[in-house]
């Protein structure tokens, strides 16, 4: 059983920067696809990044292109999502989440999901 724990959330300026931490325990995430994922009040949870298990392929939601870098550390068992250029619509609670099998856009398909750290973005 894969436990997932995020960090680095907080309160942050508009233009600011965050990098959140997703750790993983339990077992290794070396073959997992690790996804982002964000949920703001009385919205929709949203998917954010994608990161395939090797590293080489990522994905995003079109609202953070440019802005927002998904990237692993399998040695570590941790994946990261730096945020720059943040936006007061960024603010959402956070998590990671984890899936065997081929990237996914649909949490629905993710075996394993943390717990979420909340960012917020003032302006």
């Amino acid at each position: 059983q894969v436990q997932l724990v995020e960090s680095g959330g907080g309160l942050v300026q508009a233009g600011g920067s965050l990098r959140l931490s997703c750790a993983a325990s339990g077992g290794t995430i070396s073959r997992y696809v690790m996804g982002w994922f964000r949920q703001a009040p009385g919205k929709e949870r949203e998917f954010v990044a994608s990161v395939h298990w090797y590293g080489g392929s990522t994905a995003y939601t079109d609202s953070v292109k440019g802005r927002f870098t998904i990237s692993r550390d399998n040695a570590e068992n941790t994946v990261f999502l730096q945020m720059n250029s943040l936006k007061p619509e960024d603010t959402a609670v956070y998590f990671c989440a984890a899936r065997a099998g081929g990237s996914s856009r649909s949490l629905s398909e993710y075996t394993y999901r943390g717990q979420g750290t909340q960012v917020t973005v003032s302006s």
